[in-house]
C-alpha cells in the first residue's frame, strides 16, 4: 500500500486554504422529517447528497456520523460509503465519526474499515476512543501511519459526562485527559507542518488553561452553535492550541437544509465568524 501524504500536512494546507471550519453529516430522523424527508434509505441519501454537493467544494473537513447511517443496516453503509467517496472527490477531507475503540485483532480490523485505502469506507480520519487504554489503540495508529490517515483521539469531550473518567486523577496527579494528550505529543513530535494524532476538545469545557493543548497535532472541537459554544469562545478555551482548532459545526448549517444555497450560506457565514475570531486571538 502506498501512503498518502500524512493527514496532517494534508489538513494544515486545506485549513490554510479553506478556513478550518468542519461541518458535521448528522442526519438526525429529526432533522430528516425538518428537511421533509423520510425516515428512509432515500431520505437518507437525499440529505447526504444535498449536504455534499452544498458545502464539500469549500469546507475543509466533513464528518459522517456513522451511527446515523448504520441504523438503516447495509443500505444505510452503502449511503455511507458514496457520502464518503463524493465529498473526498470534491476535496473535502472525511473525518468518519465512529468513535471506535477495542483491542487486538478486534481494533486491527475497525483500522482496516476506516483506514486502509482499499476500503469501501476509507476516510482521511477517524475518531477512536481510548478508553480500554491508550496502548490499545495501537493497530489504528500503525494503519494510520502506513495509509496517511488519521485518529482523532476523545480526551476531553463535551458531554457532561465525560469528566468522570477523562477528568479522574491517576496515580501520578495527572488525569486521564491530560495522560491522552501525553501518548499525542509523543505520536507527533518533529511533525511539521501538523502531526495527524489530533485530540476531540470539547469548544464548551471553558478554561483549559490547565490542559496542554499544544501537543503538536489538531484538535477536533464540537460544541459550536446548537451546543453553546460560539467562535468567539475559541480563543479563550484553547489557548495557543487554537490554530490548530478544526471547529465543528452540525445543526448550526445542517437546520437550513434543503435549500443548498441557505446551506452554503450559512457554512460560510461560520467560516467567516471562525476566522475573524483567529485573526483577533
Amino acid at each position: 500500500m502506498t501512503g498518502l501524504e500524512p493527514f496532517g500536512a494534508r489538513l494544515r494546507r486545506v485549513m490554510d486554504e479553506r478556513g478550518p471550519l468542519c461541518v458535521g453529516i448528522d442526519p438526525h430522523a429529526s432533522l430528516l422529517a425538518e428537511w421533509g424527508l423520510g425516515d428512509t434509505v432515500d431520505g437518507l441519501e437525499r440529505f447526504s447528497r444535498t449536504v455534499v454537493e452544498a458545502v464539500a467544494d469549500r469546507v475543509a473537513v466533513l464528518k459522517p456520523q456513522s451511527a446515523f447511517f448504520e441504523r438503516f443496516g447495509s443500505r444505510g453503509v452503502a449511503v455511507l460509503e458514496t457520502t464518503v467517496r463524493e465529498a473526498r472527490e470534491a476535496g473535502a477531507l472525511v473525518v468518519m465519526d465512529a468513535k471506535r475503540g477495542d483491542i487486538g485483532s478486534t481494533m486491527a480490523a475497525y483500522a482496516e474499515a476506516f483506514l486502509h485505502q482499499d476500503a469501501p469506507l476509507f476516510s482521511d480520519a477517524l475518531t477512536v476512543s481510548p478508553y480500554l487504554g491508550y496502548g490499545s489503540l495501537s493497530p489504528a495508529v500503525a494503519l494510520a501511519r502506513e495509509s496517511g490517515a488519521g485518529l482523532f483521539v476523545l480526551a476531553l469531550t463535551s458531554n457532561p459526562e465525560g469528566g468522570e473518567v477523562q477528568r479522574a486523577v491517576r496515580a501520578d496527579g495527572r488525569t486521564v485527559g491530560a495522560t491522552v494528550l501525553g501518548h499525542l505529543a509523543l505520536e507527533n513530535a518533529g511533525e511539521e507542518p501538523l502531526g495527524s494524532f489530533g485530540a476531540v476538545v470539547g469548544a464548551t469545557l471553558g478554561d483549559l488553561s490547565s490542559y496542554d493543548l499544544d501537543m503538536g497535532g489538531p484538535i477536533l472541537a464540537p460544541g459550536i452553535g446548537a451546543q453553546g459554544a460560539t467562535p468567539a469562545d475559541l480563543p479563550a478555551v484553547f489557548g495557543r492550541a487554537v490554530r490548530n482548532v478544526v471547529p465543528n459545526v452540525s445543526r448550526g448549517v445542517l437546520r437550513h437544509g434543503p435549500d443548498a444555497v441557505a446551506l452554503r450560506d450559512a457554512s460560510e457565514r461560520f467560516a467567516d465568524e471562525i476566522r475573524a475570531a483567529l485573526t483577533s486571538a
